[in-house]
């Protein structure tokens, strides 16, 4: 993974390690290009996300690791922002930031990915859980608030399935993706979880290379020891699907690096 723009610290509350470790692990790995897109905050779900009043800590500290680092890779600086309507703040959507991150985490309030909430899994009618998903990353999309889309199929993460065909249900959404020119990550965090497999699966991937959607690679690391963790299975993923280059960003402006 010469590209690894998903990345958390402490800061969010369910991260260990320091920025040092993390790049010292990516440094480990090879990649060229690293950055942190830590969980923004905001007035929902506090337990999981960083303070407002911790933004500017984090931003000294990523800003000193690009001046420290910047003879043996760059580092970048970011958020990943929830999609949460009513919920997102300015300071974070104007941030003087590199990137941002949208993800979808929570449909209706539910954090559906969340192992606390498991249970509601089975209180609901997973064809329309998926379809909501995908609605939510269209509408998501349209904001034009965000440059890359975070994990495309979260949705599928406790390999709770729908009888109907993905690819069509996620047609509208990998349209939008187009039209508003995003990028897709290519996450390796599923890897880790119950689903046993990337961001997005493959025939989603394989859709999106039809309509020439760009794609960034991801750890989605928590600690540094999941820093590159899958970069084999991700790498081998993007090159069967015909991928030969993959997107960052300085100052929300998009590049291109080969693999």
């Amino acid at each position: 993974m010469i590209v690894d723009l998903h990345n958390h610290t402490p800061l969010c509350n369910h991260a260990e390690g320091s920025i040092d470790e993390y790049i010292q692990s990516a440094i480990k790995a090879g990649t060229k290009v690293f950055g942190f897109s830590d969980h923004a905050p905001m007035d929902f779900d506090p337990k999981y996300r960083m303070r407002f009043e911790d933004m500017p800590e984090y931003e000294v500290q990523v800003k000193e690791a690009k001046e420290k680092y910047k003879e043996k890779l760059t580092v970048l600086l970011a958020y990943e922002v929830d999609y949460l309507p009513g919920h997102m703040d300015k300071r974070v959507l104007e941030a003087d930031v590199d990137y941002l991150i949208g993800s979808v985490h929570f449909l209706e309030g539910w954090g559906f990915d969340n192992p606390e909430f498991l249970s509601q899994w089975h209180e609901q009618d997973v064809n329309e859980v998926w379809q909501k998903y995908f609605d939510t990353i269209t509408a998501m999309t349209e904001t034009k608030l965000f440059d890359i889309v975070g994990h495309l199929d979260l949705i599928k993460v406790f390999n709770f399935m729908p009888d109907k065909n993905i690819t069509l249900m996620a047609k509208d959404t990998l349209d939008a993706i187009k039209d508003n020119n995003m990028v897709i990550e290519v996450n390796g965090a599923g890897y880790r979880k119950p689903v046993k497999e990337a961001y997005p699966s493959k025939e989603l991937l394989e859709e999106a290379f039809k309509r020439e959607i760009p794609i960034t690679l991801s750890s989605d690391a928590h600690a540094p020891a999941q820093v590159a963790l899958f970069d084999k299975e991700i790498m081998a993923l993007v090159s069967s699907v015909g991928y030969k280059e993959c997107s960052y960003f300085i100052n929300r402006e998009r590049k291109s690096i080969r693999f």
